[in-house]
Formats: C-alpha cells, sequence, structure tokens
C-alpha cells in the first residue's frame, strides 16, 4: 500500500513537472530564474477570485542602454521596475514605484509611447470597480481619475488601451458590454452623461455623448452581449478588433465606426484577440480551448489550433521569429548560431514588416512567408504555433520552406498519429474573388518601432478623430441614414443577411439574437472538419497556476502567472551572462 502511494505521488509529481526550457527549430529558449520580478517579499498570491495578473512596457529611451520598464499589477498593488530582462537580475528591493489600492483593484494597464521619457510617463490604469486613473510613475504623480463616481459605467474594467498615434485619446471596455473613447484634456462631468445615436448596425451601436461643453466620454460604444473582454487595435491603427463573452470577434474601421466583419467562437465566449504584425491576419482565443485564425482580407476563419485543456487567456503575435524567405527559401540545418542571426537581429521586425508587404508586390519571385504567434491558458500551458503558407495559400505550391511546417492538413496526420485526420478538408478553403488580396496600408506598431516614427502625427491623428466625432455629432438623423451607402454594408459579407440599405431593416436585424446552433457551419463559425487544424509547435506546462501574460520581445519572452510571477524566458543564444556577483546578491526563493 504504501509502495502504490509513492507510486502514485510520484507520477502526480511528474505529471506537475514545471519546465523551465524548451526546444524549438531555431534552438533553444530557457527560463532566467534570476530575471524574475513579482511582488517584493516574492510571498505567491493567493489568486482566488482576484483579477488577472498583468504586465505593460514601455521604453523610455534613456542613454543608459537600459530603458526598458515594465509595470503590474497583484491583488490590490501596482509595481513599477526598470526591466534588465536577460541582461542582468532584477533587483526586487527597488521598484522605482509601488501603489495599494483600497476598495478596488486593478485589473489593466496600457503606457503611452509617444510621450514617455527618461523623465515622464503617462500610464493609464483600470480598475475592478470601473474607474481609469492617469499616473505617471517616474515622477510618483496623479494626473488624473475618469468616471470617479462611476457615472458613466459602475462595471469592471476589461482592457484600456491608448489610441495609436494619439497622446490624448484612450478607450475604455468594461464588463457591461461597453467601450468609452476619452480624451485625457476634457472632465467627465458632475452629472451622468446623457448620449445620442451616431451608428448603429448588427449587434453594436455607437452614440455621441450630448452636452452643450466637450465632455467625457467623446464615444460610447454598445458592442455584443455580455462582457466585452479585449479589443486591440491594427497595426496602422485603422481598425479594432474586440472579442466578447457572446462569443463574438467583430472587426470595426475605428474612424467610421463601420463593421468590417465578424466571427464566431466554436464554443463559450472569446477572451483575447492580436493582430499580426502586418494586419492581415488575427488570431483569436477564448473558452472553446481552441486558437483561431481568421483573415482580414477575406472576412473568413482560415484555421484553428488545437493543444491547450483549457481556455486560452492570450494570445500573441512573435514578429522576431515570423519569416519571410524570398527567391531560394533557407532550409532550417544551419547552427543555432546562424538561425539567431537571421531571425534575431537588432531590426529583425522592422525588416519583417516591409518585407511581409512584398507578398502583395507585383514581384514575381517566389516568397516564402511563416508567422510564428503564441497563447497561454488557464492550463498553465505554453503553445507556440507556426502559421504557414500551406494554410494562408492552399492553392499555391509549396516552396521549400514549406515543408518544415507543424500544420495538420488534409494529406498528413498529425504528429504522432496513426491515422489520417478525416476532418481536415482541402477543398473547403477558398479565396473569395482574386487569389492575391489587395495590399494592406504599411503597419508602423511592432514593437519600439512605433515610438519613433508616429509622433509626428499624434496631432493629426487626435483632430482627425475630434473632427470625425464633432461632425457625426452635428449630423441629423436622416443625414446618417442617407449617408450608410449601401457598399459599406456589403463589405459585412460574412453576416449573411444585411443587404439592405435601409436603417429602419438593419434596426431590426439589430434587436435579433444570433442562435448559436444556427452559426455552426456557416462562415460565421465553420465545422471543425471544414477548416485546417493546426498542431503546436509546442506545448510546455510552465507554471502552477493559471497563466496570464505573454509578451514576445526582441531578446525574450515573458510570461505570468496568477501567483504574481513575472518570467523571462530568454532566446537562442540570448541568454544573459550573469555575473556571479549578481547570482550571489539574487532574491532567495525564487519559484521557477
Amino acid at each position: 500500500m504504501l509502495l502504490s502511494k509513492m507510486a502514485a505521488e510520484g507520477g502526480g509529481k511528474e505529471m506537475n513537472e514545471i519546465k523551465t526550457q524548451f526546444t524549438t527549430r531555431e534552438g533553444l529558449y530557457k527560463l532566467l530564474s534570476h530575471s524574475e520580478y513579482s511582488r517584493p517579499n516574492r510571498v505567491p498570491f493567493n489568486s482566488q477570485g482576484s483579477n488577472p495578473v498583468r504586465v505593460s512596457f514601455v521604453n523610455v529611451n534613456d542613454q543608459s542602454g537600459n530603458g526598458d520598464r515594465l509595470c503590474f499589477n497583484v491583488g490590490r498593488e501596482l509595481y513599477f521596475y526598470i526591466y534588465k530582462g536577460v541582461r542582468k537580475a532584477a533587483d526586487l528591493s527597488k521598484p522605482i514605484d509601488k501603489r495599494i489600492y483600497k476598495g478596488t483593484q486593478p485589473t489593466c494597464h496600457d503606457f503611452n509611447h509617444l510621450t514617455a521619457t527618461a523623465e515622464s510617463v503617462s500610464l493609464l490604469v483600470g480598475f475592478s470597480a470601473g474607474q481609469v486613473q492617469l499616473i505617471d510613475p517616474i515622477k510618483k504623480e496623479t494626473s488624473k481619475l475618469f468616471n470617479e463616481e462611476r457615472l458613466i459605467d459602475k462595471s469592471r474594467v476589461t482592457c484600456v488601451k491608448w489610441v495609436p498615434g494619439s497622446e490624448s485619446l484612450f478607450l475604455v471596455a468594461h464588463s457591461s458590454g461597453n467601450m468609452y473613447l476619452y480624451n485625457v484634456e476634457h472632465t467627465c462631468g458632475t452629472t451622468a452623461p446623457h448620449y445620442q445615436l451616431l451608428k448603429q448596425g448588427e449587434n453594436f451601436a455607437v452614440h455621441t455623448c450630448k452636452s452643450k461643453s466637450t465632455r467625457n466620454p467623446l464615444l460610447k460604444w454598445t458592442v455584443g452581449e455580455g462582457a466585452l473582454n479585449e479589443f486591440a487595435f491594427s497595426p496602422d491603427g485603422k481598425f479594432l478588433a474586440c472579442v466578447s463573452q457572446d462569443g463574438f470577434l467583430r472587426v470595426f474601421n475605428f474612424d467610421s465606426v463601420e463593421l468590417h466583419g465578424t466571427m464566431k467562437s466554436y464554443f463559450g465566449g472569446l477572451l483575447c484577440v492580436c493582430w499580426s504584425p502586418d494586419g492581415k491576419y488575427i488570431v483569436i482565443g477564448g473558452e472553446d480551448d481552441l486558437v483561431t485564425v481568421w483573415s482580414f482580407v477575406d472576412c473568413r476563419v482560415i484555421a484553428r489550433g488545437h493543444g491547450h485543456k483549457s481556455w486560452v487567456s492570450v494570445v500573441a503575435f512573435d514578429p522576431y521569429t515570423t519569416s519571410v524567405e524570398e527567391s531560394d527559401p533557407m532550409e532550417f540545418s544551419g547552427s543555432d548560431e546562424d538561425f539567431q542571426d537571421l531571425h534575431f537581429g537588432r531590426d529583425r521586425a522592422n525588416s519583417t514588416q516591409s518585407r511581409l508587404s512584398k507578398r502583395n508586390s507585383t514581384d514575381s519571385r517566389p516568397v516564402s512567408v511563416t508567422y510564428r504567434f503564441g497563447s497561454v491558458g488557464q492550463d498553465t500551458q505554453l503553445c507556440l504555433w507556426d502559421l504557414t503558407e500551406d494554410i494562408l495559400f492552399p492553392h499555391q505550391p509549396l516552396s521549400r520552406a514549406r515543408t518544415h511546417t507543424n500544420v495538420m492538413n488534409a494529406t498528413s496526420p498529425p504528429a504522432g498519429s496513426g491515422g489520417t485526420n478525416p476532418g481536415n478538408n482541402g477543398n473547403s478553403i477558398t479565396t473569395p474573388g482574386n487569389s492575391v488580396p489587395p495590399p494592406l496600408p504599411r503597419s508602423n506598431s511592432l514593437p519600439h518601432s512605433a515610438v519613433s516614427n508616429a509622433g509626428s502625427k499624434s496631432s493629426v491623428m487626435d483632430g482627425a478623430i475630434a473632427a470625425g466625432v464633432s461632425k457625426f455629432a452635428t449630423l441629423s438623423l436622416h443625414d446618417r441614414k442617407e449617408r450608410h451607402h449601401e457598399k459599406d454594408h456589403k463589405r459585412n459579407h460574412s453576416m449573411g443577411h444585411i443587404s439592405s440599405k435601409s436603417s429602419d431593416k438593419l434596426n431590426l436585424v439589430t434587436k435579433t439574437k444570433t442562435d448559436p446552433a444556427k452559426t455552426l457551419g456557416t462562415p460565421l463559425c465553420p465545422r471543425m472538419e471544414d477548416v485546417p487544424l493546426l498542431e503546436p509547435l509546442i506545448c510546455k506546462k510552465i507554471a502552477h497556476e493559471r497563466l496570464t501574460v505573454l509578451i514576445f520581445l526582441e531578446d525574450c519572452i515573458v510570461t505570468a502567472c496568477q501567483e504574481g510571477f513575472i518570467c523571462t524566458w530568454a532566446r537562442p543564444g540570448k541568454v544573459g551572462l550573469l555575473s556571479s556577483q549578481n547570482q550571489a546578491n539574487s532574491p532567495s526563493g525564487t519559484v521557477v
């Protein structure tokens, strides 16, 4: 009996073993235990009933060469540190700023990269009670508090982000299903706002704030049914992708407030969303345990990935490992150092972005594209995925580089499987219209690249959106109806039944709920056998608690779990040479 008990305990221990390294074709990723951030006392946080731990990064461009800063929340606490990454051990005893809140908890935060300097940064923080605070953790100042009396929205803030290219506009989503556009220079007023309808569509409506003087919020978006869990701006800042508890992805033209396209989850709510570096694809994750790849150009699901055993909490593209090969694609047979030089150069993200745009050029040279993205979930697992041309362009001849793929398709069974996968039907993937999608505006929001080239258009961006809000607010309802062109609604072909330009008919459609059973098998939600199924490159258990953060940086990957530990995974060849002194002085009790 004792032996069986020991065997059972041993088996359980092996199953619960936390991985500290993993290998992909580019080399070995290694967890740096000395570069782990957490609360200074290193005591694991009791995460029961708490809000997710989130991490935000900003580069202040100082002269020391160590300009990265990070902010993270744990329970009622908010911390701001110098981030030393793979270079040096973390010093948890010296946060730049630390705040403890009473009666509410931080839920999300975002830095303004345009205005960040070594002397000042603007950080927005959303809270569980609905407020949004603007703080400067370098100056240790609190500038403003929005929705202070909770007159605008009383529900939890689920996502807050600065509008790309703007120094003053930011967008806030709530668990009520509403989003609000704010301007940091305006007040919120002492009474509840009154709204005037600006635009209405399939399960969404946008209102302007009706007031004699300009006040916050400038706009109110009501999107879908249930909580609005996350939103993300496209790399060029022109489009907005939202995921909701009703299981829908909705993509809007942000300036014109037009619905571009939609998608429905296979099951349950959608929790996270991310754009590809070139803005052509969107990856979504949620309560169906799947990652779903959606084409922005074609407005359709092009692949699903199954590797998680529970809800997917974060999805993110890796711009530094996204591969573009021209002419004679390179075989992945070189050393780790050779691959590292190709994939992890200093301007790797920028060069990848520019070369991706050649996919739609008139250049006839063969181009091989592989997008890398990752996901983490409540199953405590990290998955990495490759999205290859087998999936993106299924009707084009395969290049040599495409043989190095972990994609399950109709002709090859999944790795380690002895049978075929009857659910993958290659004939189900068709590209409407032209085989080559039209080019999209160039992206400029890869990590740390937007800071240098977006500042010049900040004032223009502010003025354009402000002018748009003002223009729509002064139109009569009759004028707005006439300006709904039929072509605008035809773009929403995935909605199927919206074809009339009549506002009355559109409003009737808006009030009807979409039956989940009726969406399965339609372009909104293809059946599993109708789209290719991806398998992950790696799928590793890396934490004891559910994972809530996944961020790809140039020399490392950053993850965090609900215990409040922020971990740094060095990329191949980027392991920091920590001195023995740093190791001796590093905090004890590191949890890995």
